[in-house]
């Protein structure tokens, strides 16, 4: 995984506060690095650790005293009128070098037609087990050949690879390669990005898979584990 990759993976695993802290600590890093070049000045590591919870602290005082009125929470939502939506999700273990797929496929009325999961073998880095759920996603609404699909997946890099007309060349790109023939088949597909709080249905999934080691296939309904989340994503109106 090249340097780009590689901060990509880590700002779609990360909560906005982790990010905050990662972003400032190699800020706080990059500024140390060049006055030790250009001003010949050093800085402790405690003292650049104050500067960096300093800084923390500032920027969560400023949104203290300018809170979002009115904030959303957001929540899984409808596809349109006509549309299919398929959610996706990756989780990824790397001592065992597996990753798992939860899949669930929902009409505009919220209704589960289909949810599954696939455990994958052979999986080298993290950034795939996303890949590889995605191209799961698109090879089953490819299979049904409904007429108009939503592909839905918390990954930003997934989503934008997928839309790309361009051909991949990073260590995912096999998988990339895969999706785009399918696309280029069928007019069918639209992808979208979504929050990871939107996505958490297929993300029980995915880790509960993971975790138990069991695949599974459901028509019009998900596994026991996950009905609360199921129900919690139905219980607001259509958009």
């Amino acid at each position: 995984m090249d340097f780009v990759q590689r901060i990509t993976w880590i700002f779609d695993q990360f909560t906005p506060s982790q990010n905050h802290l990662f972003c400032c600590g190699l800020w706080a890093i990059w500024g140390e690095r060049n006055k030790r070049m250009h001003e010949q000045k050093n800085s402790t590591s405690q003292e650049i650790t104050n500067f960096i919870n300093n800084y923390i602290a500032k920027l969560n005082g400023l949104e203290k005293r300018n809170p979002v009125r009115g904030k959303v929470i957001r929540r899984w939502s409808y596809p349109p009128s006509e549309f299919i939506k398929i959610n996706f999700d990756g989780a990824y273990d790397g001592t065992h070098h597996q990753s798992a797929s939860g899949i669930v496929i929902r009409n505009e009325e919220g209704v589960v037609l289909l949810s599954c999961s696939e455990i994958h073998h052979g999986v080298t880095f993290a950034f795939a087990a996303e890949a590889i759920a995605c191209r799961k996603a698109v090879q089953i609404g490819f299979e049904h050949e409904w007429p108009k699909i939503i592909i839905e997946g918390d990954s930003l890099t997934i989503i934008k690879k997928c839309t790309n007309k361009s051909q991949d060349r990073s260590h995912i790109g096999a998988y990339i390669y895969d999706i785009q023939q399918k696309l280029n088949r069928s007019k069918s597909f639209m992808f979208k990005h979504t929050p990871r709080s939107t996505n958490a249905l297929v993300h029980i999934l995915a880790t509960k898979t993971l975790k138990r080691k069991e695949e599974m296939y459901l028509v019009m309904s998900v596994p026991k584990y996950a009905e609360t989340q199921q129900r919690i994503e139905r219980r607001h109106e259509p958009d």
